[in-house]
């Protein structure tokens, strides 16, 4: 690889960290993030092979919770390899190319399960407050669509991101802060100009998150308005659980990511294991929780699920 400087022509290699101060030990993280691993694919392949044979779940909602579950094992496998590499092997060392191929992936992934929680929002506002117009609006070519446009909107955003790091030069230890590459973490390495790295990286999260964010936050305003205006206390209740399971994904999405922000921005003098618990938590709970929520609080894949594990019926 050369001396340094490195530039972007010599390609440099990164070092990633495991956990600082804990390297002798940290091999027993694996026995923390393996059966997160675990429950994280099991769970999302499990969620779609029920939706895939279950015929009542053949609707937009269980649609949309299909690539949420795809889009979870993939946040999943774009982690595993490096995890596995540095807690079980000790192998710290990642090419430049896969370090910006990693990067692409993880943050490909998280803003297509944005893209996917608000369309999951927005099937509920229209299941809610427009009911009778539900078949016609959210026919299977219209899910379709929207599914494709998540895909696309994700890929455009991210693919400048790389492009725009390899035009660096790199002169200093290149040592991240996790055992995967971020955005965050990548662009406090280099030795030349980042203003374009940081507008841009400001621009996609404002464009997306904070978007996805507001929009969905108006879809429910909507909806618990609608929902105020039914008498029925019992109808009320039976309405607002059907939104229950898509609520607490948003959150276990949402409030991580907002955590992760506001460390990397305001904790720098705080310790690096809390910068490396808080993105821990970013990336793994999410793929981990949203199975198990929703195999909780959905009564056709709660029964289905059942009499795969248990061989009977719920």
């Amino acid at each position: 690889m050369g001396g340094s400087p490195h530039n972007s022509s010599g390609l440099p290699p990164f070092t990633l960290t495991g956990l600082p101060g804990l390297e002798t030990s940290q091999h027993w993280m694996i026995l923390l993030l393996g059966p997160l691993y675990i429950v994280s694919i099991v769970g999302n392949a499990l969620i779609l092979l029920i939706i895939k044979e279950e015929q009542s779940l053949h609707q937009p909602m269980y649609y949309f919770l299909s690539m949420l579950s795809v889009n979870d094992l993939g946040v999943s496998f774009s982690t595993l390899p490096t995890v596995l590499a540095t807690f079980c092997f000790h192998l710290k060392e990642i090419s430049f190319n896969s370090c910006m191929t990693q990067m692409f992936f993880i943050h490909f992934f998280s803003f297509m399960e944005s893209g996917i929680l608000l369309a999951m929002s927005f099937d509920r506002y229209v299941a809610i407050c427009n009911p009778l117009r539900y078949a016609t609006v959210l026919t299977d070519a219209h899910v379709v669509r929207m599914c494709i446009s998540v895909i696309i909107r994700s890929f455009c955003v991210i693919l400048p991101l790389p492009l725009l790091l390899k035009r660096l030069s790199f002169c200093k230890a290149n040592v991240l802060s996790h055992a995967y590459c971020l955005h965050p973490d990548l662009i406090h390495l280099p030795c030349g100009d980042i203003t374009i790295n940081n507008v841009f990286g400001l621009f996609i999260v404002i464009s997306t998150f904070g978007l996805d964010s507001v929009l969905i936050l108006i879809s429910y305003v909507l909806i618990v308005r609608s929902v105020l205006a039914i008498a029925s206390q019992e109808e009320r209740l039976k309405t607002i659980n059907t939104c229950m399971s898509h609520m607490c994904a948003v959150l276990i999405f949402y409030v991580p990511m907002v955590g992760v922000s506001m460390v990397a921005r305001y904790g720098r003098h705080a310790p690096q294991y809390v910068h490396t618990l808080m993105s821990l938590i970013y990336l793994f709970m999410p793929p981990m929780l949203n199975p198990v929520i929703y195999s909780i609080k959905t009564k056709e894949i709660r029964r289905r699920l059942c009499k795969i594990l248990l061989g009977t019926k719920f």
